[in-house]
């Protein structure tokens, strides 16, 4: 049963003394019932004391702590202050919130409560707190908890300005979306002003040159050789293509169109250049951002691949999440649980596909260049995620990396090792640099290098099964050298060697024989006598 409670608030400490509470019976309807009505709940519980924080700072202090499950030592004052010191024996239980509970009993040495019991209690009080809490009011309950509220919040989302990746997120579905805006309105702009200048397709084919130049033209009917140079300035200086469209216009077949149909053609066209060159602006931002947020994975991929995966991913620290095996397949989930069901080929890749990469190799080669290239993107992401200072030197030198291995698939030229390239990596951003201090990309203090690179054990040979003496190995024991294969014997030479150790061996044997013959002729002599004596004997008898 819980002795205390303690009641944190946005204005400060609250420790309450429990004088009734019945445990037995908390689940039952008039005990709840009793938490919820102020005249009883005032019975069961007590103010002892109330410790204000001193200002704003000290509160969003005192909550961050909190939220963190650390016990900041104003807390610690006012438990050692208000409550007796825990020995053995102690009475002293307190009701706490449930997830702060085992910090607190760890750092204080006070008993905690049931989580059930103080629930019960911190309800109740939480609910009567502008009541039980004398000198303050609801009005000023309310405005601490907004202030505090709002400055708990700014806390958590501090970040870094340059390194925002919802604004890449952001960025790239805008992109994608002016991609498919611009394409379908110049199709639309196409067919609207091809039924006044049906040639113009043909001379103009690019979708934002054609807008331009029909924003300029107008009525065909006006077009005259004063326009060619401004025409041409819009070509990308290309008079020829002028003098073509001047030519065109002159013998068209289009039909006439009015003044005001005319106009709305010429503000539709204003509007596709805006968007269009809205777009490259909108480009040249997201390149900016990814060099900012993720240099290495756009130095591996490209800004729009690389702010594909982000998007996809939900931001940067989740695509750093990732395996490799995941984010080789982000993006194909539809075809990777189409494959699973109906258990045919998983698909091999997903937005990395539009990678240069994979375009470049081979078809056999296609799916082992993406697994590769999701490695090096996985190990990227890491990198910009959780280094202070990213840099474009690492995706630089995974970039090589994975130009290397297209090499090696098309000519067998064994690639460069990751330890290599990491080293190289961190050379560069030396000499980028200048500074050898740095702690965290150069050498420490005593000289040795901030990330050691741990150089690869020697393969194990095989264990090899031990020959007897017929064997084709000669091993030097003394000298401890190592076996020596001996030239390979034809069938003859084999012969003979057998023919020479059956030789060899039945003389053995024989040799064995002749020293054996007397020893065996003594037992026998030895057995016969022994024989006689034993027949003798029984005859006398």
């Amino acid at each position: 049963m819980a002795t205390h409670a303690l009641y944190e608030t946005s204005s400060g400490y609250a420790v309450f003394e429990v004088k009734l509470h019945d445990v037995v019976g908390a689940l039952d309807k008039a005990v709840q019932a009793s938490i919820e009505d102020y005249s009883k709940f005032s019975k069961m519980v007590s103010l002892v004391s109330f410790a204000p924080f001193q200002n704003a700072a000290h509160a969003l202090e005192n909550i961050n702590d909190i939220s963190e499950n650390i016990v900041n030592p104003y807390l610690r004052s006012v438990l050692e202050l208000n409550l007796s010191k825990p020995k053995k024996g102690s009475s002293v239980v307190l009701a706490v919130n449930s997830a702060f509970a085992p910090i607190l009993a760890k750092e204080t040495g006070i008993a905690i409560a049931d989580k059930d019991v103080s629930t019960d209690l911190l309800r109740g009080i939480r609910e009567h707190a502008s009541k039980l809490l004398k000198g303050l009011q609801d009005e000023d309950l309310t405005k601490a908890q907004l202030g505090l509220g709002h400055a708990y919040s700014r806390a958590k989302l501090k970040f870094n300005v340059n390194r925002i990746d919802n604004m890449i997120i952001q960025a790239i579905s805008l992109l994608d979306q002016l991609d498919k805006d611009v394409n379908l309105f110049s199709m639309r702009m196409r067919e609207w002003y091809g039924y006044h200048f049906p040639e113009l397709v043909k001379i103009v084919p690019d979708n934002y040159e054609y807008a331009r130049v029909a924003q300029f033209i107008g009525a065909k009917e006006t077009l005259t050789e004063d326009k060619l140079p401004e025409l041409a300035a819009l070509l990308e200086d290309d008079s020829t293509r002028a003098q073509n469209i001047l030519d065109a216009a002159r013998g068209s077949m289009g039909t006439a169109l009015s003044n005001f149909d005319i106009l709305n053609v010429g503000m539709f066209a204003t509007r596709v250049v805006s968007l269009a060159e809205y777009r490259k602006s909108l480009q040249v931002y997201l390149h900016e951002k990814m060099n900012d947020v993720a240099p290495s994975l756009t130095a591996l991929l490209g800004d729009r691949i690389g702010a594909r995966l982000i998007s996809h991913a939900g931001s940067l620290t989740n695509l750093s999440k990732y395996p490799a095996s995941t984010v080789q397949i982000l993006g194909a989930e539809k075809a990777l649980f189409r494959a699973l069901k109906t258990k045919g080929n998983t698909p091999k890749y997903g937005l990395i596909y539009h990678s240069t990469f994979i375009g470049r190799a081979g078809p056999k080669y296609k799916g082992r260049i993406s697994r590769f290239l999701a490695n090096k993107c996985s190990i990227a992401s890491r990198i910009d995620c959780y280094t202070d200072h990213p840099t474009a030197k690492f995706g630089e030198v995974l970039r090589q990396q994975v130009e290397e291995r297209l090499n090696f698939f098309e000519t067998g030229e064994a690639p460069s090792k990751n330890a290599d390239a990491m080293r190289k990596a961190l050379d560069a951003i030396a000499l980028e640099d200048g500074d050898e201090s740095d702690d965290e990309m150069q050498v420490d203090g005593t000289g040795a290098p901030a990330l050691p690179l741990l150089e690869p054990s020697p393969k194990k040979d095989k264990k090899k099964k031990r020959k007897s003496a017929d064997a084709d190995m000669d091993v030097d024991e003394s000298e401890g050298e190592s076996p020596k294969k001996k030239a390979k014997l034809s069938k003859e030479e084999k012969k003979a060697l057998k023919k020479e150790k059956k030789k060899a061996h039945k003389e053995a044997e024989a040799a064995e024989d002749g020293e054996g013959a007397p020893k065996k002729e003594k037992k026998d002599k030895k057995e016969k006598k022994e024989k006689k004596e034993k027949k003798e004997k029984k005859s006398k008898e």
